[in-house]
């Protein structure tokens, strides 16, 4: 479903982890997220951070994806980049240690 997507809008207040996130960043899917502590440590510059409950800069990002080919891309491959870094594999051998 994420790989269908033009975007992926996930405007948190909160997040554990980010999951979602990460997941998308993923499918390649250019993310626009909320500039949370969690969310903007997990996927550094690789998507487009607003304040989750300003909804004309939440607005303003989702017309600037929906306009900008070329941004949508730079995203999508800092996004795919970014996903790399995380694993179950890793996730299990820094928890061992």
């Amino acid at each position: 479903i994420y790989s269908l997507a033009e975007m992926f809008v996930f405007p948190s207040v909160y997040e554990g982890f980010g999951l979602p996130v990460i997941e998308a960043m993923s499918c390649g899917v250019p993310v626009v997220t909320g500039r949370v502590p969690a969310l903007n440590e997990v996927t550094g510059a690789a998507v487009e951070l607003v304040d989750p409950l300003d909804a004309v800069s939440l607005g303003a990002a989702l017309v600037r994806l929906a306009e900008g080919p070329d941004r949508r891309a730079w995203l999508s491959a800092a996004g795919l980049a970014r996903a790399r870094q995380f694993s179950w594999s890793r996730a299990a051998r820094e928890t061992l240690n």
